[in-house]
């Protein structure tokens, strides 16, 4: 495997987590027109961010053990389906439980490619 493949394999779960990690915290931006108080928009806030900081934690974790960032972030897409299975269209579906699956199966390859990938 070249070394620029290895790079792309290792680089775009870590990336892609964190963009989906932003991605994700937009959702949390209404309640600021929620009419809320002061007080009640942080809770609010800190509410709606909550699967953002889980996704970060577990990226920190994952940056080590790429296993991590596989079980959380596929963990994630089945928590996502069960819970919204027929809430929601099939596009909403695909939009947010897309992205965590592809990151998920990227840390999955990442993992099981690690000695090959970390080489240097």
């Amino acid at each position: 495997m070249n070394k620029h493949l290895k790079q792309l394999l290792v680089w775009t779960p870590r990336v892609l987590g964190i963009l989906f990690a932003l991605f994700l915290s937009i959702f949390a931006l209404d309640v600021f027109g929620a009419g809320y108080t002061i007080g009640e928009t942080i809770v609010a806030l800190f509410m709606h961010l909550i699967p953002t900081f889980v996704l970060l934690i577990a990226l920190g974790l994952a940056w080590r053990w790429q296993w991590v960032g596989a079980l959380v972030f596929l963990g994630f897409v089945a928590w996502y389906l069960i819970q919204a299975w027929g809430n929601f269209p099939f596009f909403v579906l695909l939009l947010i439980a897309g992205p965590p699956l592809l990151i998920g199966l990227l840390y999955l390859v990442d993992w099981f490619y690690e000695a090959e990938l970390h080489a240097t």
